[in-house]
């Protein structure tokens, strides 16, 4: 999925998302102090232990408590839509809800998502006070161009030399969310024609490309 405008913002190839999808669970963990936490309040939940119920639809916050606040749910969406913006294949990030994909990720009580937890809720805090410093307004209030701006001082810091390390690993953590979060959705998987487990009137041959990579032809 591309973005749609001319804005030095590195594009994405469909594989690349996939990799990033494939590579989000490994993100690195960050600690909170490593560049602010919000103070938010522990996860108290406990993990549910077996499968929930899978003939029943589960809504956000069915199983635990959900974490981010009305305003922390903006600033998620507005980066979410710099990372995946709507193109003519498919609608932003925002569109299928992946801040709710995210609150449902970090409000989990499993040490994988106690840890993306911790790494999110600073990064949130730290992109909207950088926003304020330099431009005296939330993160979700700026143009375009200035929020690329900003999202690339942290989303390629091998390339712009940006020493602030915590900020870059929370980009990297986010981005994995948001990648993972759209391109399970339908939408997303309609957009890399994932098909699924679906019938099929007819099988079609190999690609001529994957034969020859393997000799057979």
């Amino acid at each position: 999925m591309t973005s749609p405008n001319s804005l030095d913002l590195p594009r994405i190839s469909r594989r690349e998302a996939l990799q990033w999808v494939m590579t989000a669970s490994a993100a690195l963990a960050l600690s909170p102090q490593s560049f602010g936490a919000d103070g938010a309040a522990p996860v108290t939940a406990k993990p549910y232990g077996t499968d929930p119920l899978l003939n029943h639809t589960y809504k956000p916050g069915d199983l635990w408590p959900l974490t981010l606040s009305a305003s922390q749910r903006v600033t998620v969406a507005a980066l979410a839509d710099v990372i995946l913006p709507a193109d003519d294949r498919s609608p932003a990030a925002s569109a299928v809800g992946v801040m709710d994909f995210v609150d449902e990720w970090i409000s989990a009580p499993y040490p994988v998502q106690l840890s993306d937890r911790d790494t999110v809720l600073a990064g949130l805090d730290w992109l909207d006070g950088e926003s304020k410093h330099r431009h005296q307004t939330a993160f979700s209030a700026l143009t375009a161009e200035q929020k690329i701006a900003l999202v690339a001082s942290i989303a390629a810091p091998e390339k712009t030399g940006n020493e602030r390390t915590g900020p870059a690993l929370f980009f990297t953590t986010f981005r994995g969310l948001v990648m993972t979060g759209f391109y399970t959705t339908p939408v997303g998987t309609k957009d890399i024609g994932f098909l699924g487990n679906v019938p099929l009137t007819r099988f079609s041959d190999p690609p001529k490309e994957a034969l020859q990579k393997l000799g057979l032809v």
